[in-house]
């Protein structure tokens, strides 16, 4: 952590150097200053701020206010009556009282009982022994655990660290390549930002004004898709080189069927069935997204109550790191929406549309500088600060293009999903190194990660290309 500290800061110090030179090269003298060029300082500063380490949401509050002074101050108007307090608190009682926002804490708490349920470990050793004449069956009952952890958690941090504890170990004690073992986990672990309940879907639809519900339907196919893609490499890579993914022994593999299935029927049943009961009502349209998270949450907690591991220390756990993360998420969209709606007064947005226009681009073309340019901020930032600050520039473009912004947030889903595959700030590998063993370095975890990465551009390029995998169900089911 301390690296990713450090280099964050490095950049950040960087940007602001490059926004204090752009300031004294190219901004006009002070009397000649116009709102446009405040709301380009005004981006540019949030960049440099997020890569000092300054809180994210409360850095959005604090620019949206310090130049909404500005930006809505008429002559003669006390400080007290700015348009920007009034807009400050508006939005708070917004955020407080949207439907869609009511199913964060519902989702964040359903994944953070199913992680402490005890179900996940029983699930992975079931698939392990039921896959065990399948190529790098360790690493392909990963890739499969991850993705049924992800459509009951949705949270990627607890996802590769329980897997890292879990199955990293044995991997690397069954002869695995170092690469193949923390490529598979760390990519499967982040599989949780794309597979519904995704929490990033929600801000997105919620930023978007796009239906979440159809949001959920329309991510469940390309979560599929790059979850078999993985499968399919380490499959490949353990046929091509068995000594990378080698077999299981056979007397770990002779275990009677009936076992296994008994196994299965104790670990995997349950989840199937608890992520059947929640994504099932959402896309069959018999539950909004809030009625089947409170669903899933209930789900949860008698899941762990069957398991016997719901302690009192366990709940109230779940319930503090649930608060903690909504908070986190509410005051984002309350700083978010500051901000956007300075920068908008400010004429930063007029800007980048006059730029983007003036290319003269397709459809095509603009998708993909948008995703290119959403790929390259993945680099140095956190997947909440694009969603948050990035995505809302393009969204009113979107109808110029002729573009379905169902579409562009699959595709912006996919995308940011590689984001946690990215060297340097690739925080998957992070995550993944605060638990395993001290013999796998850092590079190790990141030369790993970048056959996936690679697949997730692979997978990103065929949704572009047929647009019907991610709208299909969403078109079958709602229109």
């Amino acid at each position: 952590m301390r690296m990713l500290r450090l280099d964050t800061r490095t950049v950040g110090f960087g940007f602001l150097g490059l926004i204090v030179l752009a300031y004294v090269l190219f901004l006009p003298p002070p009397g000649q200053i116009t709102n446009a060029h405040m709301g380009m300082v005004m981006l540019g500063l949030i960049i440099a701020a997020i890569l000092l380490g300054f809180p994210i949401a409360f850095t959005l509050m604090g620019l949206g206010i310090l130049f909404g002074l500005y930006a809505f101050w008429r002559p003669g108007m006390p400080f007290a009556e700015n348009p920007v307090f009034d807009q400050m608190v508006l939005r708070t009682y917004g955020v407080m009282t949207n439907d869609i926002i009511i199913s964060v804490p519902l989702f964040i708490f359903m994944g953070y009982i199913v992680e402490r349920s005890g179900i996940i470990d029983r699930l992975f050793k079931s698939l392990e022994l039921s896959m065990a004449r399948v190529p790098a069956a360790l690493a392909v009952a990963t890739i499969a655990t991850c993705a049924v952890f992800a459509a009951a958690t949705g949270i990627v941090g607890a996802v590769v660290t329980l897997m890292g504890l879990l199955v990293l170990q044995p991997m690397l004690k069954a002869g695995y390549d170092v690469k193949l073992a923390t490529g598979a986990i760390a990519a499967g672990g982040c599989l949780g930002i794309l597979i519904p309940p995704s929490v990033m879907l929600i801000l997105y639809g919620a930023t978007a004004g796009v239906s979440v519900v159809q949001l959920y339907a329309g991510a469940l196919m390309p979560g599929i898709m790059l979850s078999l893609l993985y499968i399919g490499y380490v499959m490949l890579r353990a046929k091509l080189n068995p000594k990378m993914a080698p077999p299981l022994p056979m007397e770990e593999r002779n275990v009677p069927r009936r076992v296994i299935a008994r196994m299965l029927v104790t670990s995997f049943v349950p989840i199937a069935l608890l992520i059947l009961a929640v994504l099932g009502s959402i896309t069959a349209g018999w539950a909004t997204a809030s009625e089947a998270a409170a669903l899933g949450a209930i789900g949860a907690i008698i899941l762990a109550l069957g398991y016997r591991r719901l302690s009192w220390e366990r709940l109230t756990d779940a319930v503090f790191l649930t608060s903690r993360t909504t908070a986190m998420v509410c005051w984002l969209l309350v700083g978010s929406w500051v901000f956007s709606s300075t920068f908008a007064v400010l004429g930063g947005q007029h800007i980048l549309e006059g730029w983007v226009y003036a290319l003269d681009l397709s459809p095509a073309g603009f998708l993909f500088l948008s995703q290119l340019l959403i790929f390259l901020l993945g680099w140095p930032l956190d997947w909440t600060v694009i969603i948050i600050i990035f995505v809302p520039i393009f969204l009113p473009m979107l109808t110029h293009f002729g573009i379905d912004p169902l579409f562009f947030g699959l595709l912006t889903a996919l995308n940011l999903q590689s984001a946690f595959l990215t060297p340097p700030m690739a925080m998957a590998a992070y995550y993944l190194k605060g638990v395993a063993p001290p013999h796998v370095t850092l590079a190790q975890i990141f030369l790993g990660m970048v056959p996936f990465m690679l697949i997730q551009l692979f997978a990103l390029f065929l949704l572009a290309l047929f647009p019907a995998i991610g709208l299909w169900l969403p078109t079958v089911l709602y229109k």
